[in-house]
């Protein structure tokens, strides 16, 4: 049995743990797809919604080039079917990388690869070169100087039979040998945890046991409040319970803590006859309630500082008549996404100086903002606006925001020697505008349309988490 011990007394730190970015909200493009718009029409409503982050579930490589230049976060996909001949040679994963990544940086802004997706719960052949396939094209990336591109793989909430309560949950114990592989590796190559969750499947599945509420991030009764016996933790949504029994499960097996990306989840507009909650009315509560929760830039309760990011399923409908598609095929919403400013912060959050910072570390980090950083300092300067109060702190925010918004596609970090972070609240104030506020930004892009009206709805850089403190539980490892 796991020896459960509180250690609330011990702060965990964690450097640069893998593009575990500012909060945002991306979204899916599938790969079963007919008919798609031209790859510079797919980028066109992406830029006209603002969404900074996709994954591609193939490696369309005119999507890839046509999404060069636009800053968008690109996680790009090897086939299922691709991992075998991978996983038996380095050569192929040398080549792989060579013609789907190499070829498209630094203008495309790939910053991760899905291997395969769910391979282990479809039972795949593919199984025992999965970590294998994984290992040869980190190797590649690190040997082609792309090291800034993380490699993982989605894996299913199927692997997690008994979620509820969190802190009990564990992985399928028969799958215990791959895992604990894949989260070593994850562990070493400073990766992250790639999870795909669908509150909709569990709600269906567990047939009213949970409210719908629940699974929409809508606030629940006090009398039907979603508590872990064990924790006490209270679970608001679904969805922040199913990401902490992945913790629960990875914590079963391996420390440190290693985090979580939400790779898919989305809830459909249409169904079956017997699918009465796939309505169009539901898919925009879920992924608008989705977008607002994210957006508040904390995580789910036992990991509080580790950032709940999450993909969208999907941007159109696929060829299997699964209405998760937020968009039609010609640009058009199937419902009102509310993506406030952007799915993320425009600018990626604004970086500035923690409080608390040691006044010499900021002022080195000042001095090399201005100089060498080539940030524009002039506001800070006697007389203007953002010069006053006259405080290192105050200099080295407004330094150390402008460096990061220019230079933040580039590959920049917010970190000066661990005397920065990033905040999702503009610190611009009165006269003084922080670069990347919405104060100076220019007004939003009407969405483009590439053709007839679907029909209605009636028919889903990296950045340094440098201090986590929280109760965690002490186990013994079981993978």
């Amino acid at each position: 049995m796991r020896l459960e011990l509180w250690l609330g007394s011990i702060l965990f730190i964690f450097g640069s743990l893998s593009n575990v970015t500012v909060a945002f909200v991306g979204i899916n493009i599938a790969g079963e797809l007919s008919n798609l718009p031209s790859p510079e029409q797919v980028v066109a409503i992406l830029r006209a919604h603002k969404i900074t982050h996709v994954r591609l579930f193939n490696s369309d490589v005119r999507l890839i080039n046509a999404l060069a230049d636009t800053g968008i976060e690109v996680m790009i996909s090897v086939a299922n079917s691709d991992i075998m001949g991978i996983g038996k040679s380095p050569s192929a994963a040398a080549s792989w990388i060579n013609t789907h990544v190499a070829a498209f940086k630094p203008a495309t802004n790939i910053t991760a690869i899905a291997v395969g997706s769910e391979v282990i719960s479809s039972t795949s052949t593919a199984v025992p070169f999965l970590v294998s396939a994984m290992n040869y094209l980190y190797k590649a990336l690190l040997a082609s100087n792309l090291n800034d591109v993380k490699v993982s793989t989605p894996l299913s909430m199927d692997l997690i039979p008994t979620p509820f309560p969190p802190s009990t949950a564990t992985f399928n114990h028969s799958w215990n040998s791959t895992i604990y592989d894949i989260l070593e590796f994850l562990k070493n190559s400073n990766s992250f945890y790639m999870l795909n969750a669908y509150p909709y499947k569990d709600y269906i599945q567990h047939n009213g046991v949970f409210p719908i509420q629940y699974a929409l991030f809508q606030p629940l009764p006090v009398v039907k409040q979603i508590v872990d016996p064990n924790t006490l933790f209270h679970y608001e949504s679904m969805l922040d319970a199913m990401v902490d029994a992945t913790y629960y499960s990875i914590a079963a097996c391996i420390t440190p803590v290693i985090p979580i990306i939400v790779t898919e989840t989305g809830w459909p507009w249409a169904g079956a006859a017997n699918e009465s909650a796939a309505t169009v009315e539901n898919a925009e509560t879920f992924n608008n309630n989705l977008i607002k929760r994210v957006l508040t830039g904390s995580g789910p309760p036992s990991q509080p500082g580790i950032l709940m990011n999450s993909y969208i399923f999907e941007l159109f409908n696929e060829d299997d008549n699964r209405s998760y598609g937020v968009y039609f095929r010609n640009g058009s919403a199937v419902y009102s996404l509310d993506l406030g400013d952007s799915m993320e912060n425009n600018t990626g959050g604004f970086c500035i100086a923690r409080k608390g910072a040691d006044p010499d570390g900021l002022q080195s980090g000042l001095n090399w903002a201005c100089g060498q950083g080539q940030a524009n300092c002039s506001a800070i300067q006697s007389g203007q606006p953002c010069y006053l109060p006259n405080t290192v702190q105050n200099h080295a925010s407004y330094a150390y925001n402008d460096y990061y918004q220019r230079k933040r596609i580039e590959g920049a970090t917010c970190d000066f020697g661990g005397t920065a972070i990033i905040t999702n609240i503009d610190p611009s104030y009165g006269s003084c505008i922080f670069k990347g506020s919405s104060n100076s930004s220019a007004g939003r892009v009407s969405p483009p349309a590439f053709g007839p009206v679907g029909p209605t709805g009636s028919a889903s850089p990296t950045h340094r988490v440098h201090e986590i403190g929280y109760l965690m539980l002490a186990t013994l490892l079981f993978c």
